[in-house]
């Protein structure tokens, strides 16, 4: 079963011609592992804050799928800096759909949004529940699933994951939750979803509900636990679980 898995993964990337947003994020780096000829343009080569930038570097390559991954995602810098949140998350992916509108050519936009896009209230939000972001980048995705919904060809992928690595920070909090995964399990997931032709509304989706404390212990056992009443900052988004109605769920992988 492997082999002919392997068979068909090979096929699909030899097949796919993709350029690739983001390519030195978490995700963006794991991308690049599943589809190795993408174009992955550097912020000199390729600014999406910059439209006519966008536009000619669109004009001047041939692909047939944008997996965008390029976001402003840490909450407090977005609150800080709202009108670089907006330059990138909204403006960015504004100019990305222009570009391919302009273009007039089939090019599959794949959007990489997040589970924050939900208030967090209640959790295991499905494809279809209503979004209520609780802060500016949260409002700033989804009004980017707003710009990618002009598109005739579109998939807009919801998750939430981290880097597979030591947790960036001393302590983790106990009370905010999600279906986390790890980067490279959303690219295997991006991959598996592409390889089905869906459009529209996927959420990519681990498949136990955890809270962020148990998240950061896998890679990092010395983590210290905190409770929101720790916290003070923007508003954040509590529980971050999501289900789905539309794919299968993903075991995260192991941390070492």
């Amino acid at each position: 079963m492997g082999k002919v898995y392997n068979t068909v993964y090979l096929s699909i990337r030899r097949k796919l011609s993709v350029l690739i947003t983001g390519g030195n994020g978490s995700l963006g780096t794991e991308l690049k592992k599943i589809f190795p000829s993408a174009l992955t343009p550097s912020h000199q080569e390729l600014d999406i804050t910059n439209k006519k930038n966008v536009i000619d570097y669109i004009r001047n390559h041939d692909f047939d799928t944008i997996i965008h991954a390029a976001a402003l995602t840490h909450i407090r810098p977005c609150e800080e800096n709202r009108p670089l949140a907006w330059n990138t998350n909204v403006e960015g992916t504004k100019n990305l759909v222009d570009a391919v509108l302009d273009k007039k050519k089939d090019i599959k936009f794949i959007y990489i949004s997040t589970a924050c896009v939900f208030d967090g209230h209640t959790g295991m939000y499905k494809e279809n529940s209503i979004p209520y972001p609780e802060n500016f980048y949260a409002l700033t995705k989804l009004i980017g699933e707003y710009e990618v919904n002009r598109l005739p060809e579109y998939l807009i992928i919801r998750t939430n994951f981290v880097a597979k690595k030591k947790w960036p920070y001393p302590r983790a909090f106990v009370d905010r939750f999600g279906t986390y995964l790890f980067a490279q399990d959303v690219s295997k997931g991006i991959m598996d979803v592409q390889k089905e032709n869906l459009y529209g509304y996927v959420h990519i989706v681990g498949d136990k509900r955890i809270s962020m404390f148990e998240l950061a212990k896998l890679t990092t056992p010395e983590i210290q636990p905190m409770t929101i009443n720790d916290y003070t900052g923007p508003r954040l988004t509590m529980d971050m679980s999501l289900d789905t109605e539309r794919w299968k769920k993903y075991r995260i992988s192991d941390p070492q």
